[in-house]
């Protein structure tokens, strides 16, 4: 999976989620400040950029994005590597307000019109007091779009900028499947680790650490809840990959 569509899966994955509530006003208490190190001071704070940095934490593209609780500390994050424009990219994170400073949120799709996109500490009708985590449709020529951020995915990125014509995503390659028996030696690959992250992104980890190259029983058992997750019969379902099971899973190349 690319990089842009895993942090977009994690942020889908948080629609609907709301902030707590105290003396009959939403109070910025969320689960995603405590959560990031070196944002934990941010609880109860407005959290919409807290709410890119986790995201992108989660996906493991931490580095392709700022950590940061202030929508003015990411948008020269951004500036300060290259990385600005003024039109829309997928998986770009966009800014709002004068100078960027009001709110943000992340891209995941645009057209001449409009763009759309995951956002945290927003709500449904537009005021000023957020409450949760919302898909938001904004004219793309508002004067309220004030940026994007456009973090350096391996795979490119899709974006509106001519001046990026060249970045355009690339396809992806899989890893070709290596064979049970390679699985039953024991094997120390990167390939084990590719397939550990693959794992743990479809929400099929049994992993106390890691993963990491060395196959142990952990891969086994998270590969095993890949099985039943395809829902295979429980005969198949013993945790040794199979040729059909491996190409659903899409396991990056990287050999």
């Amino acid at each position: 999976m690319s990089n842009a569509n895993e942090i977009l899966r994690i942020a889908r994955g948080e629609v609907g989620y709301h902030e707590g509530r105290s003396n009959g006003h939403w109070n910025n208490y969320q689960r995603y400040s405590p959560a990031v190190p070196g944002l934990e001071w941010s609880q109860n704070q407005a959290w919409c950029a807290t709410f890119v940095s986790w995201c992108a934490m989660t996906a493991g593209v931490a580095d392709l994005y700022p950590r940061t609780a202030s929508c003015a500390v990411g948008v020269q994050w951004f500036k300060d590597r290259g990385r600005w424009s003024e039109y829309p990219a997928i998986g770009a994170q966009v800014f709002y307000g004068t100078g960027g400073r009001t709110h943000t949120g992340l891209v995941y799709d645009y057209d001449d019109t409009y763009v759309y996109t995951y956002e945290g500490n927003t709500n449904a009708d537009g005021g000023a007091e957020g409450d949760g985590v919302y898909t938001k449709t904004r004219l793309r020529r508002s004067a309220y779009v004030y940026g994007y951020g456009y973090p350096k995915f391996s795979e490119g990125i899709k974006s509106a900028d001519p001046a990026y014509a060249g970045e355009k995503p690339k396809p992806i390659e899989y890893e070709p499947f290596p064979g049970v028996a390679w699985f039953k030696k024991n094997p120390n690959s990167p390939i084990v680790t590719a397939m550990g992250r693959r794992l743990v992104a479809v929400g099929c980890s049994a992993y106390r650490k890691g993963p990491g190259p060395q196959w142990t029983s952990a891969d086994r058992e998270s590969f095993r809840k890949w099985q039943r997750k395809l829902g295979d019969a429980p005969a198949e379902c013993d945790g040794w990959p199979g040729p059909k099971q491996w190409a659903a899973l899409k396991v990056p190349r990287v050999s």
